[in-house]
C-alpha cells in the first residue's frame, strides 16, 4: 500500500521541497497544514487542513519542519491519533523535548537536528573523536553560519554536534555550553564546548567542528549547497519508520548506523 504523508509546514520554503520529494519517491502526498503564505506555489489540488489532529487523522505519517511554537501541540495531537511522527523543527525547549519524548511513548518518532545523510555521519564522527581527544588537552568549538532569516541559535544541526561531542566526552552538553561570548568573560573553562553562530546572505548551512590543542587543530566540516539534501533525507525517515514501534527514534537509526 501506498504511504500517505502529511507535511506540516507545507507552505513554506521547506514544505515545497517535502512536497517535491514525497512525490519522487511515490509516496501519495495527504495534504498539509501551515499559514497562508504569499509566496505559495503549491498545486491548489493540495489539500489544506485547519489544523495538525485532521493532517494526522488523514495520513500514515506527518513531516513536521513548522516552529518550535508548535511542538507541543502537535505532539499531543499526533499521539492522539496514533500518526508516526518525523520532527525536523529547531529550536525546541527542554519542554517541547519533554512533550515529543511523551508522545514517542505512544507512537513512533523520529527527531533529528538534521536529516542529511552526510551530517549525521560528521555527528557520529564527532562523538568518536571526542572520545579519543581528552578534553583536558583539546578544546571543542563549533562554528556555524545560516542564512540571515534564521531566528534560532545556535543551529539545531550545531547542538547536535555540541551533543555527539559531549556524549563522547561522557558529559551532559547543557553542563559544558559556553555560548555567545561577550565581554570580560576570564580564561576558556577547561572541557567547555563552545559554540559562535554567524547569520548572513542566503547560506544555506555550514558547520565546522574544531578540536583545538596546544599542539594541533582538527576541523570536521559540512556544507550543505541546497536544502533538498534535508528533504530528501526527511523523506526517507517518514518511510522507514511506518510500521516501527512507539519509540523516539533518530538519522542514526534511519540510517542503520545504531
Amino acid at each position: 500500500m501506498t504511504t500517505r504523508i502529511g507535511i506540516a509546514g507545507i507552505t513554506g520554503r521547506m514544505g515545497h521541497l517535502l512536497a517535491a520529494e514525497v512525490a519522487a519517491a511515490g509516496a501519495v502526498l495527504s495534504g498539509g497544514w501551515g499559514r497562508p503564505e504569499p509566496t505559495s506555489t503549491l498545486s491548489p489540488d493540495v489539500t489544506i487542513f485547519p489544523d495538525i489532529a485532521s493532517l494526522a487523522a488523514a495520513s500514515d505519517v506527518v513531516l513536521d519542519f513548522t516552529n518550535a511554537a508548535t511542538a507541543q501541540g502537535s505532539a499531543k495531537a499526533l499521539a492522539a491519533a496514533g500518526t508516526p511522527w518525523v520532527l525536523g523543527t529547531s529550536g525546541l525547549s527542554a519542554a517541547d523535548e519533554a512533550a515529543v519524548a511523551e508522545a514517542a511513548t505512544r507512537i513512533p518518532v523520529v527527531y533529528a537536528s538534521n536529516f542529511s545523510a552526510g551530517v549525521n555521519l560528521v555527528l557520529a564522527l564527532a562523538e568518536r573523536m571526542a572520545a579519543a581527544l581528552p578534553a583536558e588537552t583539546y578544546d571543542a568549538e563549533i562554528v556555524e553560519m545560516h542564512h540571515r532569516q534564521k531566528v534560532d541559535s545556535p543551529s539545531g544541526t550545531a547542538v547536535g554536534m555540541g551533543r555527539a561531542v559531549a556524549a563522547g566526552r561522557g558529559v551532559k552538553l547543557e553542563d559544558v555550553m559556553e555560548s555567545g561570548r561577550h565581554g570580560h568573560t576570564g580564561a576558556r573553562k577547561t572541557g567547555g564546548i563552545g559554540f559562535a553562530a554567524l547569520r548572513g546572505g542566503q547560506v544555506v548551512g555550514e558547520h565546522t567542528l574544531i578540536f583545538a590543542s596546544g599542539t594541533e587543530h582538527i576541523e570536521l566540516t559540512h556544507r550543505a549547497f541546497d536544502r533538498r539534501t534535508f528533504a530528501t533525507g526527511a523523506v526517507r525517515a517518514a518511510l522507514w519508520v511506518v510500521g516501527k514501534p512507539a519509540r523516539l527514534y533518530s538519522m542514526m537509526d534511519v540510517l542503520g548506523m545504531k
